[in-house]
């Protein structure tokens, strides 16, 4: 028997989707700045990709922000408390029909793996795609000076490198959106702030922030 649980507030569902939407249409204009293929035209591309970097970096400062202040920051402290069975679960179990071994409250969102894997998203791909891309940006001024030496391919190549890194998370993210109870509970969840959890783990739904 499962209950509706109250996990994502409103701000936390508006920062995932507007990020989302702002990292598919970076991805889109930048493989087409890269010459993967022609759409908008390299100039309208590239101005687009860049005001959409600027509208993400906003939105990740109000998030910070708001993880900081509301203390949501620690749901992303790493844990390894039922990892290795986790991990046997998506490996194997998953096709089996087993019980997912995590059970998510408002107080703990995500799994072990989760939080490492968005942690390393946090400390590792997007410093690696942010760095790359302001030094690209503002090559041209810094070139003579901090950056004397660094080849304008080197930066180009680490940003590429934060972006395919960044679009496999994203694969991996959308895929196991689609392993809950049915295909679209996680998504649905996302959504509405509600999720269906096994009845023995309920706690008591979180206020509206």
């Amino acid at each position: 028997m499962s209950r509706r649980v109250y996990l994502f507030k409103r701000f936390e569902r508006f920062w995932h989707w507007s990020q989302a939407a702002l990292i598919i249409f970076m991805m889109l204009t930048g493989f087409e700045i890269h010459g993967a293929y022609s759409l908008l035209g390299f100039g309208k591309a590239v101005m687009f990709h860049g005001v959409a970097a600027w509208a993400l970096v906003t939105l990740w400062v109000f998030a910070v922000f708001w993880h900081f202040t509301t203390g949501e920051w620690k749901q992303y402290i790493p844990t390894f408390e039922k990892i290795l069975l986790i991990a046997r679960y998506y490996a194997r179990d998953i096709f089996t029909g087993a019980p997912h071994p995590f059970h998510p409250t408002p107080q703990r969102k995500h799994n072990p793996l989760q939080r490492l894997s968005y942690l390393g998203v946090k400390l590792f791909i997007n410093p690696l795609i942010w760095v790359s891309g302001l030094v690209y940006l503002y090559y041209p001024q810094l070139r003579d000076g901090v950056l004397a030496g660094l080849p304008l391919q080197w930066v180009a190549s680490a940003h590429l490198v934060g972006a395919f890194l960044m679009l496999g998370f994203f694969i991996v993210h959308v895929y196991l959106t689609t392993t809950g109870p049915t295909v679209f509970a996680y998504i649905k969840a996302m959504i509405t702030g509600w999720e269906e959890v096994d009845d023995e783990h309920e706690p008591t739904p979180a206020p509206e922030a």
